[in-house]
């Protein structure tokens, strides 16, 4: 059945942030998480809940979470899943949870980030203009990180060359996510539902802005609000640049193509040869990825990649796949 098409005014109450939640998935990795917790302390104004999700680490994360509760200046929430549900599970319980709280803004985030003393100022003065916003991200380095915040939805792949400069209207419109520093209003995951959490990594945060854009305009907005804590190797082509992978990450790149498959289907945006054709393009990009750089071309690679491919054409002829039914209708 493909979903009704509407386009939805702003948000017309004024932006309180004690009504904004973070929220950050982790996965063993305590001390970035830390350094995260360290600058949400130095924030102003700061969320009334930071939402922690804990992909069933097995290090020390506990033990730090607890550490921040009496100066955070938030209240913290903390949940830890019973087994590893990737980045797609913790965000989508994440979200949950968040929207249980009552929060009117949600900002989804890593744990391998820090948040700018003024971000959620910064965040909270595009409120009244609009529902999905997305702030821009020092990269480890310092430098400018580019995020490519436009997707050929008949491809189903990110536009990379799309401008990465801004006019002076502040922000440029998008059609695609990024759960490192989603910021989406309340009223709009009712409509959308929880992301999938059957993505376990890759696309989801893609599909997820696919469908709030249906709903609203979304908007990059030139405000840096985040900076990258974790170095990653990458190949550096000016503006553009790409990073370096794993193995079970290129699993699911391929993979995850057939749940997108469903939601474009869904909206009435599948066409099988452009999506094809799109398909073909991601596997192409991450034997570049696996050549020019990481260097280096194994059977694993290879393999992780054709059966990502196998396994998503089977959830992409599966009948009985259904999308995230909205929380609206849940109510």
């Amino acid at each position: 059945m493909t979903r009704t098409r509407t386009k939805d005014t702003a948000v017309t109450t004024p932006f309180d942030p004690a009504q904004a939640t973070i929220v950050a998935v982790t996965f063993n990795r305590s001390h970035l998480l830390s350094r995260l917790l360290e600058s949400v302390v130095r924030m102003d104004p700061k969320p009334g809940h930071v939402v922690i999700i804990d992909n069933a680490s097995t290090d020390d994360t506990t033990a730090v979470v607890d550490s921040f509760r009496d100066e955070i200046g938030s209240e913290i929430v903390y949940r830890r899943l019973d087994e590893n549900t990737g980045g797609s599970g913790g965000f989508s319980e994440g979200m949950k949870t968040a929207y249980e709280l009552g929060s009117e803004w949600i900002w989804l985030m890593d744990d391998d980030v820090e948040v700018l003393p003024d971000g959620l100022a910064k965040m909270g003065a595009w409120t009244p203009r609009f529902q999905h916003v997305q702030g821009r991200r020092y990269d480890y380095d310092g430098s400018e990180f580019y995020w490519q915040y436009r997707v050929s939805t008949s491809l189903g792949i990110p536009i990379p060359f799309a401008p990465a400069g801004f006019d002076s209207s502040g922000y440029r419109e998008m059609n695609s996510g990024c759960f490192e520093g989603m910021f989406i209003h309340r009223d709009l995951v009712a409509k959308l539902g929880l992301p999938d959490p059957r993505f376990f990594i890759y696309w989801d945060d893609t599909v997820y802005g696919y469908l709030a854009s249906l709903h609203t305009p979304c908007a990059i907005v030139d405000e840096f609000v985040l900076q990258r804590t974790r170095e990653i190797k990458q190949w550096d082509m000016g503006t553009r640049h790409l990073n370096a992978s794993s193995d079970m990450y290129r699993y699911y790149i391929m993979r995850n193509r057939g749940i997108m498959k469903h939601y474009y289907q869904a909206n009435g945006d599948y066409r099988a040869v452009r999506f094809a054709i799109g398909t073909a393009a991601t596997f192409m990009k991450e034997l570049i990825r696996l050549t020019l750089v990481e260097r280096r071309i194994t059977s694993k690679g290879w393999s992780n990649l054709w059966r990502g491919m196998r396994d998503g054409w089977t959830i992409a002829t599966d009948r009985e796949f259904e999308v995230m039914p909205p929380l609206a209708a849940a109510e």
